[in-house]
């Protein structure tokens, strides 16, 4: 068994742990990343189509907080933000005579709530009957005791089931994998309760929060893709000499001394459990890609878990007092991403916008959302051209995906059906230039309904244990803008009370 000693040890080469390497890293700790998969990033990820290198995960960050601008700039890609088409997405719903029928999706709203129940755009959704029924929200008195919890629960009872069902949820399906009713409304939507107690009503409350929006886009993305972010991180990675050692599978990992006040962590990893590793700035060697093939401890002063919650939890069920039961939670939901590089020039003239969002009930359709990305990102278009790139989502909360069992062919020939329903475009098998296809098995939703509890429960839990930190966004929420500075903050925590004992182990009475 090969062994190696390091200050700390970052389980998971996500973008989390990559964070939080780097902000050990710059101290001048020494630091040892260990990545199950062969490549890091986690969900920023690339795919390799055609020629073109596109995100085969997250395409764009949130702007708030300003976090993750900030890490861009700290590491020289300050210039290679870009902003998205602004012309929106579309919303696809079942029209007259089992046909597919879309309208661009309401720009006055949050979480697709409207906040003018009566405008022109919300009635082509959802109908004067639906608009009508919504606008009962200005007449009916607000609840001023207690708290709304489930957004779903919420927006039927105030707004209906149409805006329910035609706006609500085809959003909380794209964005969280999650059906509204399982929501926590004060995690997707900070500030609603109050501003709902503040207006008088659940349109009055969002229209209250859209006015105090920053001005600007609410999402950026990076020229060439949000995948060179995680090519960034591994470069400053390699200039600190921080250790990233990928197709490592971290199986155990314990606490040597539990008398010690600090005391060390082992982590125990299978090494080539996956492809072998890219290479490249700050990757290590990852073996010989044969399961099982060899065994690596990396022995440390603290650690640093940034798995996702089911990598998690057995790690840490053995070291952190009553982890398995704070750490226990719903289901996660089984979504795929296809790719698709088309030779269909109709598609340029972005007829439903830069993507469309998929009403649950929609004839026909098996996707629950598509990205244009040839419209939504100039970058995209000018690499691809002639071509363009259209990407699909698969896999609704509490429903089988429907991709599973399916072959590639399969998938393709589903996807081109349901991109040429989406955007209106006659598409086939003869335009296909190329596809790909990008499972993401561990889609759990920060925002349902306990988990805030349960994060809360597993923070405290992991507090009391010298040495050891958390991260991740089954903990921070979905998002780079949640996942940055979640990490910062974890590896901060770790930077403080490894100073404090440097201090002390050199005599340093104020430590």
């Amino acid at each position: 068994m090969n062994e190696v000693r390091s200050e700390v040890v970052v389980i998971g080469g996500g973008v989390a742990g990559l964070v939080a390497a780097l902000e050990c890293g710059r101290l001048g700790l020494s630091v040892t990343v260990l990545e199950r998969a062969a490549n890091p990033g986690g969900c920023v990820g690339r795919i390799e189509l055609a020629g073109l290198t596109l995100d085969s995960g997250a395409e764009s960050f949130a702007t708030r907080g300003g976090s993750v601008a900030e890490l861009i700039g700290q590491l020289g890609l300050e210039s290679e933000i870009v902003t998205p088409n602004p012309a929106g997405a579309w919303l696809a719903m079942p029209g007259q005579n089992g046909a597919v029928a879309a309208a661009p999706l309401p720009k006055t709203g949050m979480l697709g709530i409207p906040a003018n129940p009566l405008g022109d755009d919300v009635r082509r959704i959802i109908g004067w009957g639906g608009a009508s029924r919504a606008y009962l929200d200005r007449l009916m008195p607000i609840l001023r005791i207690g708290r709304a919890r489930s957004l779903g629960a919420l927006v039927r009872k105030r707004m209906g089931r149409k805006v329910l069902d035609r706006l609500v949820t085809p959003i909380s399906s794209g964005v969280y994998s999650a059906n509204p009713d399982d929501l926590d409304l004060d995690v997707v939507a900070p500030g609603l309760n109050e501003a709902m107690t503040r207006a008088g009503s659940l349109s009055g409350g969002v229209g209250e929060l859209v006015e105090t929006r920053r001005a600007g886009s609410a999402v950026l993305g990076l020229r060439g893709g949000m995948h060179r972010l995680v090519d960034a991180l591994l470069a400053e990675l390699a200039r600190f000499d921080v250790t990233v050692i990928t197709s490592a599978e971290v199986v155990a990992l314990a606490r040597d001394g539990e008398a010690a006040e600090h005391p060390r962590w082992r982590a125990t990893a299978r090494v080539g459990t996956g492809e072998p590793g890219v290479g490249g700035p700050g990757v290590g060697e990852p073996g010989t890609g044969e399961p099982g093939a060899a065994d690596l401890t990396v022995e440390a002063a603290y650690a640093i878990v940034a798995t996702p919650a089911h990598a998690a939890r057995p790690l840490l069920a053995t070291t952190v007092d009553g982890w398995a039961e704070v750490s226990e939670a719903p289901g996660a939901t089984s979504v795929e991403l296809v790719t698709l590089v088309l030779d269909a020039p109709a598609l340029a003239a972005a007829p439903r916008g830069t993507g469309v969002l998929v009403a649950a009930d929609t004839p026909g359709v098996a996707a629950k959302a598509l990205t244009h990305s040839s419209a939504k990102w100039a970058w995209v278009a000018e690499a691809a051209a002639p071509h363009q790139v259209v990407r699909l989502s698969y896999g609704r909360a509490g429903s089988p995906n429907p991709l599973d069992g399916r072959s590639d062919a399969e998938v393709a020939e589903l996807a081109i059906a349901d991109a040429s329903a989406l955007t209106g475009v006659p598409l086939d098998g003869s335009m296909l230039v190329d596809s790909g296809r990008t499972p993401w098995r561990d889609a759990l939703s920060h925002a349902a309904l306990g988990q805030l509890d349960r994060v809360r429960a597993a923070e405290e839990a992991v507090a009391a244990v010298p040495g050891l930190e958390v991260t991740g966004s089954w903990l921070s929420g979905t998002g780079l803008a949640s996942v940055v500075p979640h990490a910062m903050e974890a590896a901060s925590r770790i930077r403080h009370l490894a100073v404090r004992d440097r201090a002390a182990a050199e005599g340093d009475p104020d430590a």
